[in-house]
């Protein structure tokens, strides 16, 4: 069990809420400092310059990441934040690793995967003992080291909500601010906020006597977590047979208040499985990006929670997709299948006339499990692993009666690593590092009541 630091971490109580961007994003981030304080949310927005410059606290760190970790800390000590919206992604669509806002890829190794990003790193500011976590305790300058030499020890814990919003230039921090601000001033209607849509279907191939549709099992432990709620549970499923791009689509530009995909993914599509002609399964379209302009729900919004691999691998640009797209032809391993410029976890986001007002999904490789291991009845797919992360953040909401969206993201973090400890395998640590949070953590659910 995760013990708190011996020091008090919210020791004042004068900001809520940090927005940490580039001051080429000031502007459009302006309406929304004013939308949050008009409801009581304290909030501060302080630029990347003011933070290396020290403007407000003395600048502390190896690099611009630990820059901005020790200012979180400082932030926190100080001003008793609760909440960290960092707002700022690669700076192009096409090519290049230049930040707005720098990421922090750590090394926890597998066969075909060496590095990942995690967010997870700004919002684990304390060790058990309330030192700083620095995710380098070798101090080689590698973050979250997991190799056969050694590892790096990681606390795992979440002692602030982070969220990013994965901007690439202003355009998109103004689409993003306005859906914010439309969702939280309008209470949500019922009529479209009590939709709950489930997309699944046979994830992983069967093992003899447990037949479970991973996907299905999953996606119904959401609905049975919401159910309390009056969700109405809109199941787009392979054994239903409508589990299809056009349906999604046009589910999702109905409104909902949640969407659940459980599957599988790549940075630019989300895809189930069937296993009844093929061992190997056949892969069925859920959604791509390229379809998400079709989306037409606006001010209609819903989280997303994204269930498959490298969804939300928002340091995806046009030129790597390509490359990596061109290397599959010659049997590479790549997880690119189509060029894109920004991933489908952002690009939900980001959407102009429609789409989410947040997603949470894998930076890396996602992983699950098949079966029924220890017998219990139970279908170890929504046990372990990242589908125990999916279903029990939806029961936050729906049992717990947690309606900031931060909130819901670091409960079910912290109850994973209670259950999980992380440093007791390396799967469950990257299970909670690549899980991104691309959205505001101070959201509310369902908005403001008038």
């Amino acid at each position: 069990k995760y013990t708190p630091p011996s020091k008090p971490l919210l020791t004042n109580d004068v900001y809520d809420l940090l927005i940490i961007a580039p001051s080429e994003f000031s502007d459009a981030l302006q309406p929304l400092v004013e939308h949050k304080n008009s409801h009581n949310v304290k909030t501060i927005l302080v630029t990347t310059a003011e933070i290396y410059g020290g403007t407000y606290f003395t600048p502390q760190g190896r690099d611009d990441a630990e820059k901005i970790k020790y200012f979180i800390k400082d932030a926190i000590e100080e001003w008793g934040i609760k909440y960290v919206m960092l707002v700022g992604g690669l700076t192009s669509l096409i090519s290049g690793q230049e930040w707005y806002v720098p990421v922090v890829y750590v090394h926890n190794e597998d066969t075909s995967e060496p590095k990942y990003i995690s967010d997870l790193y700004y919002a684990d500011i304390y060790d058990a003992d309330g030192n700083f976590s620095s995710w380098d305790t070798n101090d080689n300058g590698v973050y979250g080291e997991w190799r056969m030499t050694g590892k790096d020890k990681i606390d795992g814990y979440p002692d602030v909500y982070v969220g990013r919003l994965a901007c690439r230039n202003v355009k998109e921090v103004q689409t993003v601010v306005n859906k914010i601000i439309t969702y939280e001033s309008t209470p949500s209607d019922p009529s479209w906020f009590k939709r709950l849509i489930l997309a699944g279907g046979d994830t992983f191939n069967d093992i003899s006597g447990h037949n479970y549709l991973e996907g299905e099992v999953a996606t119904q432990q959401t609905a049975d977590y919401l159910s309390g709620k009056g969700f109405e549970p809109i199941k787009l499923w392979w054994s239903l047979g409508n589990l299809k791009q056009s349906n999604v689509v046009s589910e999702i530009s109905k409104g909902a208040g949640f969407v659940h995909f459980s599957g599988h993914g790549s940075p630019g599509m989300w895809m189930a499985k069937d296993f009844t002609q093929d061992p190997h399964g056949k892969y069925i379209l859920g959604l791509d990006v390229y379809h998400m302009p079709m989306l037409s729900n606006s001010g209609e919004y819903p989280v997303v929670v994204i269930g498959g691999c490298h969804n939300s691998m928002f340091n995806a640009t046009f030129l790597d997709s390509t490359i990596g797209c061109i290397k599959s032809l010659t049997g590479s391993l790549t997880w690119y299948w189509m060029p894109i410029p920004e991933s489908f976890g952002w690009w939900i986001v980001k959407a102009q006339k429609g789409g989410a007002i947040a997603s949470f999904g894998c930076t890396g490789l996602g992983y699950g499990t098949i079966g029924d291991s220890n017998d219990d009845g139970i279908p170890d797919c929504i046990q372990y692993l990242l589908g125990w992360l999916e279903v029990h953040f939806f029961e936050q909401y729906g049992v717990e009666n947690v309606d900031i969206l931060g909130e819901m993201w670091g409960n079910a973090v912290t109850g994973y690593a209670n259950l999980f400890p992380p440093m007791d395998d390396k799967t469950d640590l990257k299970t909670i590092e690549e899980w991104a949070f691309l959205g505001d953590p101070s959201l509310k659910i369902g908005g403001y009541s008038s």
